[in-house]
């Protein structure tokens, strides 16, 4: 059962609010193990390890380590790199040179397939390593966890800005009377869904809510816009930039991307400025949009506190579950209550995880497909740490004309 050796931990794919407290985790957990030697961090992922770039952890001065958690962004470095089978060899011959034997890795579904691929690749060398994948993603569509890491802060970051765009917009209905709120998500609508927490009563904005879980029909879009305009208040519509047709194709992509990413992503991006266009042709009403884009995935001071101590968490349960013989598998968040809030870890193999992608499920969607279920708000509130902060409503008794 006891394996001794180095270990190494690296960060992968777009960064979070608090993907630093999983290496913070890691770090903490590993220095309290004497089978781990020597602690390394791969500097921007596969990416540097396949040119033996690494980092020693151990080398951090105790103040740096304890400001991880509090630090959003990958501060080892990330990257998006599909490997072919020469750099699984590559890899392998860094892991012979460096003696690494507990390999852990942190991301999404393209790193849980990387991180199944290294280990089965040093299983079959007779290399004996334990690898385990932490996750990450403020997309919250991996399969086998109630959520995942960096949701809570980017939904609460979406929550606050939605918010604020809101009283914007109604501040100004009788100029800018449609606000387009963009948010990120490429085939799950987690992210916009979170918009939803901006509400504190009824008839708070975000008025409308589009995900790509349901295809997007311009006619029954246009026709929801008339009717909330139709009340006078403005109409603030939170959208998702991963929207589809009937026939599954995204709505816009990025018109300035160059190709797609090793994992063959298209860049998306601009479906704000279409649905301005459209409501602008076709109702003859103003409209603005608001678009965050990588802002709210890395942005510190909307980090949740419930979101920054789970992503610790993983990152500590994983170290655990190596030191104690588990490899191959990614750390889960298991909830076990929701009043009040619980949440615990278990594992799912990571070969699983890597063929699983978990969208916004029919019963957080409403039956129109234009706004989330109470169920959803159930769901969500917890993670994002408490509720956004109050605002002013002011009652404004009139005074009486005299002219």
């Amino acid at each position: 059962m006891s394996l001794k050796g180095n270990a190494l931990v690296g960060q992968s794919g777009g960064p979070t609010a608090v993907i630093n407290a999983s290496l913070h985790g890691v770090i903490e957990q590993a220095m309290q193990h004497a089978e781990i030697a020597d602690l390394y961090g791969a500097v921007r992922g596969v990416q540097g390890l396949l040119g033996e770039d690494l980092c020693d952890l151990r080398a951090e001065t105790a103040e740096t380590i304890a400001r991880l958690s509090s630090t959003p962004a990958a501060a080892l470095g990330s990257c998006r790199r599909k490997l072919n089978d020469a750099d699984y060899a590559r890899l392998l011959a860094v892991f012979r040179a460096h003696d690494i034997r507990y390999f852990f890795y942190n991301g999404g579904n393209d790193s849980a397939d990387t991180t199944h691929k290294v280990g089965q690749l040093a299983k079959e060398s007779g290399w004996e390593m334990r690898v385990i994948g932490i996750p990450k993603t403020v997309d919250n569509d991996l399969g086998f966890t109630d959520h995942c890491p960096g949701y809570g802060s980017v939904a609460r970051f979406n929550a606050l800005a939605l918010q604020g765009s809101g009283l914007d917009t109604q501040a100004m209905a009788t100029v800018d009377t449609v606000k387009i709120f963009e948010t990120m998500g490429r085939n799950a609508g987690w992210i916009t869904a979170a918009t939803a927490l901006a509400r504190a009563q009824a008839g708070d904005p975000p008025h409308l809510i589009y995900l790509p879980e349901c295809s997007f029909a311009p006619a029954r879009f246009l026709a929801d816009v008339k009717r909330v305009v139709d009340r006078g208040q403005g109409c603030v519509i939170a959208v998702c930039e991963g929207l589809r047709d009937a026939e599954g194709k995204p709505i816009v992509t990025f018109k300035h991307a160059v190709g797609t990413d090793s994992f063959g992503h298209a860049q998306l991006g601009g479906l704000g400025e279409f649905l301005v266009d459209l409501i602008a042709n076709e109702l003859g009403i103003k409209a603005r949009a608001d678009k965050s884009g990588t802002i709210q995935r890395s942005f510190g001071p909307a980090q949740s506190p419930v979101d920054v101590a789970e992503a610790k968490m993983v990152g500590a349960e994983a170290v655990k579950a190596a030191v104690g013989g588990a490899s191959d598998v990614m750390i889960t968040l298991v909830r076990t209550s929701n009043h009040p809030y619980q949440c615990t870890t278990g594992t799912a193999p990571l070969e699983a995880v890597a063929n699983a992608e978990r969208p916004v499920p029919e019963e957080f969607i409403n039956a129109d497909g234009n706004d989330v279920t109470p169920a959803f708000l159930e769901y969500a509130r917890p993670l994002i740490g408490g509720p956004v902060p109050p605002v002013a409503r002011l009652t404004m008794v009139r005074v009486t004309k005299k002219l």
